[in-house]
């Protein structure tokens, strides 16, 4: 049986993976998404993640293609009561479509319904904070669609520590729903932002952590090594920053325990984060079904202490 972890103190539990929908109309068209969709399920994995602004960014693109690849595939599929839907709301879809406003959330849920095919979404996080709208209002708009059975739970990602704990406080003070997860950058390489600024906290509250980047754009793959590796894609750009002498340091160890273990870096990355305490479940994205066999395998690596010392030695960001 699949390991179920609970979202936060929230009645949703998921298995210790999330797929990151992301790619869907972007390095995955419709008939690849229906494939690692069917793949991931079949897993026994539950937990997808997206957002209404995937994948906005391509060419062509206007936001929404993600949700409505999923939500074709719900549909298809009649898999909707075994998984877990998260989705976002506040990024900038246009001008005039942005922000946690009480009138836009309610109007953007509408749409994400429609795209996705059904009348609930899971976890509804918000994507990014709006500084212009008092976090009172945007947590009784979530309160309200909540009581309407629009949504079950609501995280949220790219918000302040200070501003979460202002969230927290407001939920507490007034009987709103509270952020029952919180959705961070954390992986082998970027550690410190998570552990020193929102650590604290979601243990404090008891919050679930669904973390993204899980791999440092493949970095912790081993598939940029070099600068001319990392010059041969768009996402090999990203991992420029990583190509120091700590990054390598990270390479090198999860080449070692890679090897102790007969599997892959990624699996080895992926497998710490499952197993760091107070992580719910990393977010991974695939573009094809043989890539998912290293990421399920790495739920099923269980990393002794010594390989576990190895990789927070090679990572550790602290001086001296």
């Amino acid at each position: 049986m699949m390991e179920q972890r609970q979202l936060g103190k929230s009645q949703l539990k998921v298995a210790p993976l999330a797929f990151g929908g992301n790619v869907f109309g972007w390095t995955a068209n419709e008939a690849a998404a229906f494939k690692l969709l069917d793949a991931f399920v079949a897993a026994g994995f539950n937990l997808i993640d997206t957002a209404d602004v995937y994948s906005k960014w391509v060419p062509g693109n206007k936001g929404g293609e993600s949700e409505t690849i999923i939500g074709k595939w719900l549909k298809q599929s009649g898999q909707r009561d075994k998984v877990v839907i998260a989705s976002k709301v506040g990024a900038e879809m246009a001008p005039d479509k942005k922000g946690l406003s009480p009138q836009y959330i309610e109007k953007a849920i509408e749409d994400s319904l429609r795209r996705l095919q059904t009348d609930y979404i899971d976890l509804y996080q918000t994507h990014y904070d709006d500084l212009s709208t008092p976090v009172e209002a945007t947590l009784e708009t979530y309160s309200k669609l909540i009581k309407a059975g629009k949504i079950r739970v609501i995280g949220t990602s790219n918000m302040s520590p200070e501003r979460v704990l202002l969230s927290l406080d407001a939920s507490e003070q007034h009987g709103y729903p509270r952020y029952e997860t919180l959705q961070p950058e954390y992986n082998l390489y970027n550690r410190q932002k998570f552990e020193k600024e929102y650590e604290p906290v979601t243990q404090q509250y008891g919050l679930g952590v669904i973390s993204y980047y899980s791999l440092a754009s493949g970095f912790l793959s081993g598939k940029y090594r070099t600068k001319e590796d990392a010059a041969k894609s768009p996402r090999g750009q990203h991992a420029l920053s990583y190509l120091d002498e700590r990054g390598q340091n990270i390479l090198d160890t999860l080449d070692e325990v890679a090897k102790s273990y007969h599997t892959t870096p990624a699996s080895v990355a992926i497998a710490w984060l499952v197993q760091r305490e107070g992580i719910t479940a990393p977010i991974v994205s695939a573009t094809k079904v043989e890539q998912l066999d290293e990421l399920f395998k790495a739920t099923q690596l269980n990393l002794d202490a010594g390989a576990l010392e190895k990789l927070n030695i090679a990572s550790d960001y602290t001086e001296g």
